[in-house]
């Protein structure tokens, strides 16, 4: 037997600092730059009832762990539910069993800001953030840390939750948080943009955004469903979390192909590639620059062995016991 941490969402929530979990993101996508596996998401859809399984892992050798997301979403209970399994990288054993629902905009928000910290302009300090949800939190709280923001503005279609959440931001962050009322007007003048939406449509024109201007966005991972037009792709130096997801399920780069706007090697390079070193990230102050985060299990398996490791140092968790193959897996 081996003895397995279980850190309820309770346990890891509050448990690391958005800047820590944007360090440990980063350091992970580095090590993905330097050749640690990963691959894109692995999604299954089922119709009666209507729901998806999806699932996705990496291996960071250096952090010594490995594991990555398996969730449901949909089906009769109309939910979600996240399981974040962590293993040893040296010895294969169990190390954790994560309920990942609490970190989930916290790690993604890390990776987001990751993106912004190495394609964004030095001096940015004007943002729009289109989205008011859960996932934009995760990725406003994350990306105030890799950026000294002035101005903030928000736009979400519904007036009450953009304003709750200028409201929820202005009395915590530096910078004077506003609501707009369009996307435009969030994005005109803007340094960085990130959108965190649902939408299956662009959430902006590409002719809007300035030279120098860098987006990260992060609710674009099916083929048929964008929140980046063809002109704003064609326009920009594009960098995916994973290469491979460009044309398996990055919709606004996938649709931006299909409408020959770029040609597959309008990829300049993974994120990992670009935090290496390997490859260069932003060249020029009027450069465009994309960061197309799709989530993968970098991010994942980073932010889980952090939080693993404060969950010990704090005496959080339950012992949970699996056993070995050589002992239980005999067939009798």
């Amino acid at each position: 037997m081996t003895e397995t941490l279980f850190l309820t969402s309770a346990d890891v929530d509050s448990l690391a600092t958005p800047a820590e979990y944007v360090d440990a993101v980063r350091e992970g996508y580095r090590q993905r730059g330097e050749g640690a596996p990963a691959q894109p998401r692995s999604k299954f859809l089922r119709g009666d009832p209507e729901g998806m399984l999806t699932s996705y892992a990496a291996i960071l050798p250096e952090t010594g762990a490995m594991g990555g997301y398996m969730y449901s979403a949909g089906f009769g209970a109309a939910d979600a539910w996240f399981m974040t399994p962590l293993f040893d990288a040296e010895s294969g054993a169990p190390l954790a069993l994560l309920d990942g629902a609490s970190m989930n905009p916290f790690k993604t928000g890390a990776a987001g800001a990751v993106g912004v910290d190495e394609l964004a302009r030095d001096d940015a300090d004007t943002l729009a953030v289109i989205g008011s949800g859960a996932q934009a939190r995760g990725q406003l709280h994350a990306t105030a840390t890799v950026r000294d923001f002035t101005d903030v503005r928000v736009y979400s279609p519904t007036p009450e939750n953009r304003e709750a959440f200028a409201s929820d931001f202005d009395d915590s962050l530096e910078a004077a948080v506003t609501a707009v009322e369009s996307s435009t007007a969030a994005v005109t003048g803007a340094d960085v943009v990130i959108t965190a939406t649902q939408a299956s449509e662009p959430v902006f024109d590409g002719d809007d955004v300035e030279p120098g201007t860098h987006i990260t966005a992060m609710g674009q991972y099916s083929p048929d469903k964008r929140e980046l037009d063809a002109k704003t792709i064609e326009r920009a130096t594009y960098v995916p979390d994973l290469r491979e997801r460009a044309t398996v399920d990055a919709g606004s780069f996938i649709q931006a192909l299909e409408a020959g706007a770029i040609t597959e090697d309008h990829v300049h390079a993974e994120l990992g590639e670009v935090v290496a070193g390997k490859t260069s990230g932003r060249t020029s102050e009027d450069e465009i620059t994309v960061f197309d985060s799709g989530g993968t299990g970098i991010e994942t398996v980073a932010a889980a062995y952090l939080l693993y490791e404060r969950a010990q140092e704090k005496g959080l968790g339950t012992e949970i016991e699996f056993s070995p193959a050589s002992e239980a897996l005999t067939g009798n």
